[in-house]
């Protein structure tokens, strides 16, 4: 059953890069179906960044929510993923009270450099060197993702699992150029620290989105 909608909610736009109905293919959701809403705009500026395009937000189109709302619909799934760029850059609450109104699943992928704006059903937080998380973020992650660009990252993970819940899913995750040389680093720090797990960019081998 379809709970109340505010209208207003539907009106409200945001720069979309992206959005397509595909599977998940890292993290703890991997293999899951999923719709993706990719954002245009970031602060943060990752130099091995995948989607560079993504980071002006003038670039792309700014699209209601109730057209995204229609695609959505129009595919099987439960689930949203927004992200971006850096979806926290914007108050998601119109967008999120949209989705929840219809019993949609939703999860974000940030970096957390800013305010968590919306209602989520689970938080990725992957942390960036460039633009450090704020304190508030930590406490939202569901699952913490580090990406792995070298050795010394390992160290980095361990400060961020200080920061994030007990409960908190953590993984690792290689940058995608160096996986030849990381994933064996990774593997063996896993054996050594139990508690993480190993993400693997699955949709990359598939090519699938």
């Amino acid at each position: 059953m379809i709970n109340t909608i505010n209208h207003n909610d539907l009106a409200v736009r945001y720069p979309v890069m992206e959005h397509f109905y595909t599977l998940q293919g890292e993290g703890a959701y991997a293999g899951y179906a999923a719709y993706f809403i990719r954002l245009g705009g970031c602060d943060v500026g990752c130099v091995w960044c995948d989607v560079k395009e993504s980071w002006d937000a003038n670039a792309h189109p700014q699209l209601a929510v109730e057209e995204l709302l229609h695609h959505m619909l129009a595919s099987k799934t439960n689930r949203v993923v927004i992200t971006g760029g850096e979806p926290c850059m914007y108050d998601l609450h119109a967008l999120c009270n949209v989705l929840r109104a219809h019993g949609l699943h939703i999860h974000l992928e940030t970096s957390g450099a800013h305010e968590i704006k919306g209602q989520f059903d689970w938080v990725t937080l992957s942390p960036k060197k460039f633009k450090a998380p704020i304190a508030s973020a930590y406490a939202k992650a569901d699952e913490l993702k580090i990406i792995i660009f070298n050795k010394h990252d390992f160290e980095w993970a361990k400060e961020h699992q200080a920061l994030v819940k007990t409960t908190t899913a953590l993984y690792l995750q290689t940058e995608w150029e160096k996986r030849d040389s990381n994933y064996t680093l990774i593997i063996d720090f896993i054996k050594a620290n139990p508690a993480w797990h190993l993400s693997i960019q699955t949709h990359k081998y598939l090519n699938i989105p």
